[in-house]
């Protein structure tokens, strides 16, 4: 089970282990769901008025976006910004875990509360992704910079990228949509870790120590949370790309339109008054499919992994204790 569970019997993890399970788990995540994302934040960042009779956006469909995006750019397209994604994804799953497992188990040691009820993993959930988020914004700013950018590219590479912004737009432009991100990130990630506890608690009894990894109950329950989670935050998470964005207006004219926005209060005016209340859920669709993917497949190698090394330490312990006792 996710989160310190001071029931359990075997080998305790300490958040350094819960770290590099969580990285591994973000690693392995981000390789399968990259393609949705490059179509979430392309539909994110179009623009197309309320009142239009005729289609202004470039995409309006997954199936017609993915063909749009393989014949003008190529099949490596939707892995576009992977390298900053996935050192997002590792950073930022390391952060996230190791905090949550610190958390519930200083509520177990410091509160009356049971650390494996699902309000207290909303709690300390929320409180974890927004450590994490302030940690690895930068890496969120850039790979939304690169899987925004079309042919030619504006950044050749990480390093160029990086200069480039910080030459141009000054460091704080990677904390750009730093606020909006909060905003949704503590519900979201509260609601992914609320909801997860509800259906695996709802769909298997608890399991036993050492058998609680990967699953198929953790990637239904997993993508189950991913759904719902995402469903409720998504606006958002739209404010924040467009937010990101800023400053990049050139790369995006062949796209269709662009805006420039003042902040976040501004952003969500520009938009319900030009494209309505369907422009806060505009990517819905690949979003929600990256959402299900993505969460469902987080906790699945998380627990995999996590199980991996409590079995290992396991069995190291019981080899160290066979060994003592043949040496005596």
């Amino acid at each position: 089970m996710v989160g310190y569970d001071p029931g359990a019997q075997g080998a305790a993890l300490s958040p350094e282990e819960a770290a590099l399970a969580g990285s591994a788990a973000g690693m392995v995540t981000r390789a399968l769901i990259s393609p949705f994302d490059v179509l979430k934040i392309r539909f994110q960042l179009q623009i197309e008025r309320v009142s239009s009779q005729r289609r202004e956006g470039k995409y309006w469909g997954i199936y017609q976006a993915s063909r749009c995006i393989h014949s003008e750019e190529g099949l490596s397209a939707f892995w576009k910004g992977h390298i900053p994604a996935q050192l997002l994804s590792i950073c930022f799953g390391a952060v996230q875990f190791a905090s949550f497992e610190f958390m519930t188990e200083v509520v177990h040691k410091m509160t009356s509360y049971d650390s494996q009820t699902a309000g207290v993993h909303f709690v300390c959930g929320g409180m974890a992704a927004c450590s994490a988020t302030v940690v690895c914004q930068p890496l969120d700013t850039l790979r939304t910079r690169f899987a925004a950018q079309g042919e030619p590219k504006v950044y050749r590479n990480l390093r160029h990228a990086v200069s480039t912004m910080c030459r141009s737009e000054g460091a704080l432009t990677f904390y750009r949509g730093l606020f909006p991100t909060l905003m949704a990130v503590f519900p979201y990630a509260g609601l992914q870790f609320f909801f997860y506890n509800v259906f695996k608690k709802l769909l298997a009894p608890p399991p036993k120590a050492g058998k609680s990894g990967g699953s198929l109950t953790s990637l239904v329950c997993g993508s189950g949370a991913g759904i719902i989670s995402k469903t409720i935050t998504y606006p958002f998470d739209l404010f924040k790309k467009r937010l990101q964005v800023g400053g990049f207006e050139a790369a995006r004219a062949h796209f269709g339109q662009v805006r420039t926005y003042r902040g976040l209060v501004d952003c969500m005016v520009q938009i319900a008054k030009e494209e309505g209340v369907r422009g806060f859920f505009k990517g819905l669709s690949p979003s929600l499919v990256k959402a299900a993917l993505s969460t469902g497949f987080t906790f699945f190698w998380y627990e995999f992994f996590l199980n991996a090394m409590r079995n290992l330490k396991e069995r190291d312990g019981t080899n160290g204790l066979a060994k003592d006792v043949g040496e005596r």
